[in-house]
């Protein structure tokens, strides 16, 4: 897959929408409706779908944020100010974000991205077919009878 994702100014989320349609031979709207009938039953359609929606978000508070740039830019005489300022960092915040999906969704894409082959899609494809959390998430129950260790009769001897 060639680098070629658009410079300043191009439509970023139109470019990858249109690489995710050539990719799957299908419309986005029609891969939204696969995955909200079975999410699980095409994961990696489920992810890339996941992604392009992540990325549609990123680009519109990128949108909102530029604007309230502008209109914060037209109103200033030569020096910026400390709330305009903040205004362009949320600027810098949101295009790190959207830029940062856009490379997922491009990873996504890439069968030869790195990770992709070998040992890591292998473990890659083990986690994959968990169906419950990696390690315990909830305290293991003591069968009857068995006291409760030391340290805890003392804990709550003192409270």
């Amino acid at each position: 897959m060639s680098d070629d994702i658009p410079d300043v100014g191009e439509d970023v989320v139109g470019v990858l929408t249109a690489r995710i349609e050539a990719h799957l031979g299908t419309s986005m709207d029609h891969l939204k409706a696969v995955v909200t009938d079975d999410p699980a039953a095409n994961p990696y359609v489920t992810d890339i779908v996941k992604w392009h929606g992540l990325l549609l978000d990123a680009q519109a508070v990128l949108d909102r944020a530029e604007d309230d740039l502008l209109a914060a830019l037209e109103t200033q005489p030569s020096e910026v100010d400390d709330p305009t300022m903040d205004l362009a960092h949320r600027v810098n915040a949101a295009v790190t974000a959207r830029d940062g999906r856009a490379l997922v969704v491009r990873w996504l894409l890439d069968p030869d991205a790195p990770g992709k082959k070998g040992l890591a899609t292998e473990r890659l494809a083990r986690l994959r077919s968990r169906t419950g959390p990696a390690v315990q998430t909830s305290p293991a129950r003591r069968p009857a009878g068995v006291p409760a260790p030391a340290v805890a009769r003392v804990g709550r001897a003192l409270r």
